[in-house]
């Protein structure tokens, strides 16, 4: 890859809660809260920017503290921020709650995320030896899903490579899984996990998802939790390996995916080969689930 990484999709302000009793509901739960940046698309972008990889970030943020807040994590990540500022529109910001267990669920308000205009396409950087990764959440949001749409075909046009990232289970359910195949068809590689991959599918076989969307790309890479991850093209190609274990005790999984993605492409930026490619992706998930946060 001779030009950068553009990720284009969510910047958020996250708004972490951890707590290790359980949730009391229509009462009190004592919890930890602080506040971080955040953002599928964005953390993915950090990761790469801490991994060394050339990176921009494009998105739009609110004409506010946290949208300024926004633009100086990222570049204190290492990332070339390309974010549009919505006047009168909020940062977009999600509540995230994390059990003892690490587990998170998200509770997310797409603010300036939703204003993302076609215009702030860098379309002078979508050319041959760039790569494009989109977050799924910019094409499940009807009001920003002709900026990913445009944004994948004007790559297209141009022999920028492509990767989406499936985002997540429940979104994509509503969206409708046959829906989404359709908006992605024909982006180079896709990522996803089980879950996500069995609205896309109707199964939870890891084999038949691969098998399936392979339909409609080069390339899959289906992560399989506890079972690790496996790649396959459609020249017949496969890997897989299992997962990685964490460096210390698991203290937040928000973050693992855009993590594994950020260390699946600067591994394949960097030359590895899809097997090495998948380790090191697992292992930077791996990594980030002992920390708080979803960055590194």
């Amino acid at each position: 890859m001779s030009g950068p990484v553009v990720v284009l999709g969510d910047v958020m302000t996250d708004v972490v809660a951890r707590f290790s009793q359980p949730l009391e509901l229509a009462s009190d739960t004592p919890a930890e809260v602080v506040m971080r940046p955040g953002g599928s698309a964005a953390n993915t972008a950090a990761w790469l920017g801490g991994l060394g990889v050339e990176v921009v970030m494009v998105g739009c943020v609110g004409d506010d503290a946290a949208g300024r807040e926004a633009r100086r994590a990222l570049v204190e990540a290492g990332v070339t921020p390309r974010l549009e500022v919505a006047a009168g529109a909020v940062t977009g910001a999600c509540v995230v709650l994390v059990d003892a267990s690490g587990e998170r669920t998200m509770l997310p308000d797409e603010g300036a995320n939703a204003l993302l205009p076609v215009a702030a396409l860098p379309r002078e950087l979508l050319t041959r030896g760039a790569h494009l990764h989109v977050s799924g959440y910019t094409l499940l949001r009807p009001a920003t899903r002709d900026v990913a749409a445009a944004a994948l075909a004007h790559a297209h046009a141009a022999g920028t490579t492509t990767s989406v990232d499936a985002a997540s289970a429940a979104p994509l359910a509503a969206a409708g899984g046959a829906a989404f195949r359709a908006l992605v068809r024909g982006v180079d590689l896709l990522l996803t996990t089980v879950d996500e991959g069995e609205v896309l599918c109707g199964t939870r076989d890891p084999d038949v998802i691969a098998s399936s969307l392979l339909a409609g790309h080069r390339g899959v890479v289906l992560k399989l939790g506890a079972d690790g991850a496996m790649w396959r093209d459609a020249a017949g190609g496969e890997a897989r390996v299992p997962a990685a274990v964490p460096p210390g005790p698991v203290l937040d999984t928000t973050g693992a995916g855009d993590a594994f993605a950020a260390g699946w492409l600067a591994a394949r930026a960097a030359g590895a080969d899809p097997e090495a490619a998948l380790a090191s992706a697992c292992r930077l998930a791996a990594s980030g689930v002992t920390r708080a946060g979803a960055r590194p």
